[in-house]
Formats: C-alpha cells, sequence, structure tokens
C-alpha cells in the first residue's frame, strides 16, 4: 500500500461541489454553542454532499474565525441558511416535504442502524444543544427520532461525531443518486 497524494484524490472544486448533485440530507444545528462544533459539521456535510446546512437560533454563522478553523474552507461550499429560531427552520423544511428526524435519545426512538430511509423522500436531520439536545417543542413535530446506540458510561456524543456517524450510516443506506438542488 502507499498513502495517496492530494493530487490523486479527485477532490471537486468549489464550483464543482455546488454543481454537483447532493444527498437528500438537510443538517438542522438547533442552538450549537461550540464554534469548533459547527465548523466540524460543516467539513462533514461537504464530505457527503450533504444539501444545505440550517443554522439556528444562537449557532455562530461564517464567517467566524473559530468555525473556519475546523471547517477547512467548507462553508465556501456547503450551501448554508440562518433562521432565528429552530421552529422556523423546521416549519419551512416540513412545508418542503423533508422528512423531520431528531437526533436524540427519546422515549420510541429508532436506533440508528434499525432506521429506514426512502430513497424518493428527503430527510432534515435536527441536532441538537450540546448540553441540552434538541428542544422537545422540535422534537414533538418531527416525525420521529433516531438514538446512536452507546454502550460506554458516557450518554452522548459530541454533536460533530454524531453528524459525522448519522450521515455515514443515513448515507449507505440511501441508494438512489443524488439529488440537484
Amino acid at each position: 500500500m502507499r498513502k495517496l497524494l492530494n493530487s490523486e484524490l479527485g477532490r471537486k472544486s468549489i464550483d464543482q461541489f455546488r454543481e454537483a448533485g447532493k444527498s437528500p440530507f438537510i443538517i438542522v444545528l438547533d442552538n450549537i454553542r461550540s464554534q469548533s462544533n459547527i465548523g466540524s459539521v460543516f467539513r462533514t456535510a461537504d464530505a457527503f454532499l450533504v444539501e444545505a446546512i440550517y443554522l439556528c437560533g444562537i449557532t455562530a454563522q461564517p464567517p467566524h474565525r473559530e468555525i473556519q478553523k475546523t471547517a477547512l474552507g467548507a462553508t465556501e461550499s456547503v450551501a448554508w441558511k440562518y433562521f432565528g429560531t429552530t421552529m422556523e427552520a423546521v416549519l419551512e423544511l416540513k412545508q418542503k416535504g423533508y422528512t423531520l428526524i431528531a437526533v436524540e435519545q427519546a422515549d420510541g426512538a429508532v436506533e440508528l442502524q434499525d432506521l429506514k430511509i426512502e430513497n424518493e423522500k428527503k430527510y432534515a436531520l435536527i441536532f441538537g444543544h450540546e448540553i441540552n439536545g434538541v428542544a422537545q417543542d422540535i422534537i414533538d413535530i418531527c416525525d420521529f427520532c433516531t438514538e446512536i446506540p452507546q454502550f460506554g458510561t458516557k450518554h452522548s456524543f459530541n454533536i460533530s461525531v454524531s453528524a459525522g456517524i448519522v450521515l455515514w450510516e443515513l448515507s449507505r443506506k440511501h441508494k438512489s443518486k443524488r439529488v440537484s438542488v
């Protein structure tokens, strides 16, 4: 084996990324405090060709030095939109026909590995505040919750880790071609 050079990776330019078909996923960040987490989610969204990120409430917006440090330029490639409240964002997405999935430990949550994805649907994945999680009023209007199984002493993952795990699993399960936006 030989480690590949960056020039061999076939990375898209920002223009190519913008023109590329996207995964049928929008990430909703519900009041995320950490700008490093926000930047990491941008970078993960870029890797999985996510349609967009919706930044809500106290979630900081690019350009911001702390976001840029972890995003490594992904704020230039990934589309994003800011909403004063998460409710505004999810109501817009619901009106546009997205299936709303809160990533949260909740009564009746579907474990991530058991989550069924329909190829013809579009999904909004809602990730919550680092301490308080997804707000209950948002959970109340979601179609369902999914939970990442955990087996240790801790009861949560860092939000950016959760986003990576969920996007990997949903991208793996989603069998259709990328959608054009």
